[in-house]
């Protein structure tokens, strides 16, 4: 259940049926490039035709296809900015349908269905206000589209938790934001990680560094993201602030 006040919304991955949208059809495309970013992820870059941009924050539903008719559609956040070519960024879920034959199998060239973009409530347009990202895992994957909507959005800060150092996605372009950013590592310590979770102490000081409160994007693990949530309705005057996305 939401945490009252706070903007909510699930982009399921692995397992379960991806939401349809009436309005949009699916369409042909092609994978133009890939990318591995740690050895259970990979980013693919999609050329769709007649693509027209997305808004940072919103998704693609993914379909395949077996030579039986069977079908397996999920979704993925698009971890690209709203004016670069459409990426998704996916985890392997071992016990998955999609996600294994996205990260292990498909090669540049191949086709794939995609219906998109999707989504209106966990999408961000820029604007001088602060912004706080707040990503747990493979939940980066949207809040990089955010980041990099603003590139020269001076007020931005990032707090990125993940397990072990090789779970991490992106580090040298959060690297990039300078002390700005604050990652963490759970289960092991390596040197520029914090070590430990995140917690509400970690929320106040990323808070505290903004003149004026932020808007809040918070994605991850359904855990991570109700425990955040819950600090963060403590934390900010108005709860309207602040957008989560659930992953599980």
């Amino acid at each position: 259940m939401a945490t009252p006040g706070v903007s909510s919304g699930t982009t399921p991955t692995e397992p379960g049926q991806a939401p349809r949208h009436p309005r949009l059809v699916w369409r042909q495309t092609v994978v133009a490039a890939a990318q591995l970013e740690n050895p259970s992820a990979r980013t693919l870059r999609l050329d769709v035709p007649g693509w027209s941009g997305h808004r940072a924050g919103q998704h693609v539903d993914v379909r395949l296809t077996a030579p039986d008719g069977y079908q397996a559609t999920r979704s993925y956040s698009l971890s690209s900015g709203p004016h670069e070519p459409p990426q998704i960024t996916v985890q392997r879920t071992d016990e998955g349908e999609v996600s294994p034959f996205l990260v292990d199998v498909v090669e540049i060239g191949d086709a794939l269905e995609v219906l998109g973009p999707l989504g209106g409530y966990f999408v961000w347009d820029p604007t001088p206000e602060p912004l706080l990202l707040v990503g747990g895992g493979s939940g980066i994957a949207p809040l990089r589209s955010l980041w990099r909507a603003a590139p020269a959005q001076p007020d931005v800060a990032i707090l990125y938790s993940s397990r072990a150092r090789e779970d991490v996605l992106f580090e040298d372009e959060l690297r990039m934001w300078g002390p700005s950013v604050r990652l963490h590592l759970t289960r092991e310590a390596a040197d520029g990680f914090v070590q430990g979770r995140l917690d509400r102490a970690s929320l106040e000081e990323a808070l505290r560094a903004h003149e004026r409160q932020p808007d809040v994007f918070v994605c991850g693990p359904t855990s991570f993201v109700e425990a955040m949530a819950s600090w963060l309705t403590d934390l900010v005057d108005d709860p309207r602030r602040i957008r989560t996305e659930r992953f599980g």
